[in-house]
């Protein structure tokens, strides 16, 4: 990520927001805010909806550097984690609905 963005933009990691890996394995989130193995489409859509301008970026997970993953990148709302909570929401939200809708 550019330092231009820093402070404006953060760095959202699938692992931030996923209910199956603990906070060592990079959650961030409370478990009960975490959503289940987020996919990135998942998190573009939602940002999307939250008017976060989201940008993917095809990096490396720091804390698995030798595999090749996919990161988001989005306006920052607050704090970090405020942002993050904001995401796993509608992260939810959209589960929901694509479950009621049958798809």
């Amino acid at each position: 990520m550019s330092k231009e963005y820093r402070g404006r933009r953060i760095v959202l990691w699938p692992a931030n927001i996923d209910s199956t890996l603990s906070r060592s394995e990079g959650r961030k989130i409370p478990l009960r805010d975490a959503v289940r193995k987020p996919r990135v489409e998942e998190i573009v859509e939602a940002a999307n909806r939250l008017g976060l301008n989201p940008t993917v970026e095809e990096a490396a997970y720091p804390r698995s550097w030798w595999e090749q993953r996919k990161r988001v990148v989005v306006d920052k709302v607050g704090s970090k984690l405020n942002t993050l909570r904001m995401i796993a929401q509608e992260v939810k939200k959209l589960r929901e609905e694509r479950r009621r809708l049958g798809k």
